[in-house]
């Protein structure tokens, strides 16, 4: 059987079904492309402006960006392994975890992820092509330009999801290249004005109100990573099942660690403006974008054109791909294209609605946060289930939501695993109530810790301790385990219910894992 990839202008065909091994034909370094591509953008700058406006020095941020950049990392590759070894997206691979129904967990996370990031990606893409428009040829900076800019964008996205995975791959093969280059040219436009010894409010750090600073910064910059965990499986899905584990992980920590480019550009040109151009960097309406604007010598205002389409469009196309996937997943009844054309239709409505009519520009970060500090738990689960199973899947009932049948390994009790499904709910509940994000959401516990930010850190370590202890409680069916049965928890003697309902597969189970 051939392993000659489809053609790049073919309509991507697969949805939520195992991707035959045929047609598994992406490599690691694809993953690394597709990651760090949907990161690579203006969208990440304005994220690694923080640490400046929490009041670091440049130096000071740097730690705290380089710190949350490894441990968000470290915390991501692991999820990248489901793909491979099943064929299918994360959402539809924590069945094994949560149940035949609790999967739509997963399903729900990714895609409120995803709709948050695409209109993030929009908006601050659009904004910087509209001012950098403005600063280079005069172009007007109105809500008609602005709106033609977002859409432009939008359409653009949706179209390269409806052709799907091997597209956007070549989308992000080129941004990845050209936005890289985009980044390091500015360096060369900012160099003369940066200052590596840029002072922040905090003079030491035993100064009040420092650590919560370091802290809040470092989180920040964890919860990009983090917020790629959903959906990761949706690329690495393609990579052949007898890839070495390790490569694929490596990919995956790898696309974060190279992140840190857009990060230090942002947090050097933040430290700029904040020197030259302070207004913009007022905590209480920040405006990054503008800044950058203000300080950029005018060569550079075609690079910023530029960066804001290609970072647009890498940031878009993974979040929106991602969307139209997850809801195909949920709702049969649609396939991919049609998952993708009617999920993108409501996000570009939700794009101009928000921005224009609601004003819903700024706290769509906040309510991507609180996702993220929901989705945070859900990924601990899926790697402490793979730990406890040795990696070992049963394919065929993992797809028993998809097909609408009942029974199988992960049925557990009527769909639903409440050993996974109530680790992440008390952990994501609790640890919701820890945010503390000033003037945006502050949880009933979010002041604790002084000011800190505590809720992905509560929410991690909470879903560990609790889903280990209550698989050590109360045992999963043997029935779930492989042939090396179950790795540091015990297992019960209860009966695997046989599948029973539509659509009953012939083939047998060896076949499909």
């Amino acid at each position: 059987m051939s392993n000659t990839a489809p053609a790049l202008t073919e309509v991507e065909q697969f949805g939520i079904d195992r991707i035959p091994d045929a047609d598994r034909t992406a490599k690691p370094l694809d993953l690394f492309r597709l990651a760090f591509g949907g990161a690579n953008t203006f969208a990440t700058c304005v994220l690694g402006a923080f640490p400046i406006l929490f009041g670091l020095s440049f130096k000071q941020g740097l730690l705290a960006t380089v710190l949350g950049l490894v441990v968000g990392a470290l915390i991501l590759a692991p999820l990248s392994v489901f793909g491979p070894r099943n064929g299918l997206n994360n959402a539809v691979s924590s069945s094994a975890h949560l149940g035949v129904h609790g999967r739509v967990v997963g399903s729900f996370l990714s895609l409120l992820t995803a709709i948050a990031f695409f209109s993030i990606s929009v908006w601050s893409s659009g904004d910087a092509l509209v001012g950098g428009a403005h600063r280079m040829v005069g172009l007007p900076q109105n809500d008609g330009m602005f709106a033609l800019a977002y859409g432009v964008f939008a359409v653009l996205v949706l179209v390269v999801c409806i052709y799907g995975f091997r597209f956007m791959l070549f989308v992000n093969k080129i941004a990845v290249i050209a936005a890289s280059a985009l980044f390091v040219l500015g360096f060369f436009a900012f160099a003369g004005d940066f200052d590596f010894g840029y002072q922040g409010a905090f003079a030491s750090v035993s100064t009040p109100g420092f650590w919560p600073a370091f802290i809040g910064s470092a989180l920040i910059v964890l919860s990009n990573p983090v917020s790629f965990g959903a959906f990761l499986g949706d690329w690495s899905r393609y990579i052949p099942a007898e890839t070495p584990r390790k490569r694929v992980m490596t990919a995956a920590f790898a696309s974060q660690i190279a992140t840190i480019l857009p990060f230090f550009f942002g947090l050097a040109t933040a430290s700029i403006i904040a020197a030259k151009a302070a207004p913009y960097m007022d905590p209480a309406a920040p405006n990054y974008v503008g800044g950058l604007l203000e300080i950029a010598p005018s060569w550079y205002f075609l690079p910023v054109c530029l960066l804001a389409l290609i970072g647009g469009m890498a940031t878009g196309t993974t979040a929106l791909y991602g969307t139209g996937l997850d809801f195909s997943s949920v709702f049969t009844k649609f396939n991919r294209v049609q998952a993708t054309v009617f999920i993108g239709v409501l996000s570009i409505g939700f794009i101009f609605v928000g921005r224009f009519a609601a004003n819903l520009a700024q706290s769509i970060s906040t309510f991507a946060t609180l996702i993220i500090t929901c989705t945070a738990p859900w990924m601990v689960i899926m790697m402490l289930g793979w730990l406890t199973r040795r990696g070992w899947y049963d394919a065929d009932s993992l797809q028993v939501f998809n097909r609408r049948q009942r029974g199988g390994r992960y049925w557990f009790a009527h769909g639903w695993n409440w050993r996974g499904m109530g680790a992440w709910l008390g952990s994501a509940i609790l640890a919701l109530m820890f945010v503390n994000l000033p003037g945006q959401f502050v949880g009933p516990l979010g002041d604790l810790a002084g000011g800190v930010d505590i809720s992905l850190p509560v929410g991690l370590g909470l879903a560990a301790v609790v889903y280990l202890g209550l698989l050590f409680a109360f045992p999963e069916p043997r029935g779930v385990y492989g042939p090396e049965g179950p790795r540091l928890v015990g297992a019960s003697d209860t009966p695997v219910p046989p599948i029973t309902g539509q659509n009953v597969p012939s083939e047998p189970v060896e076949e499909l894992i």
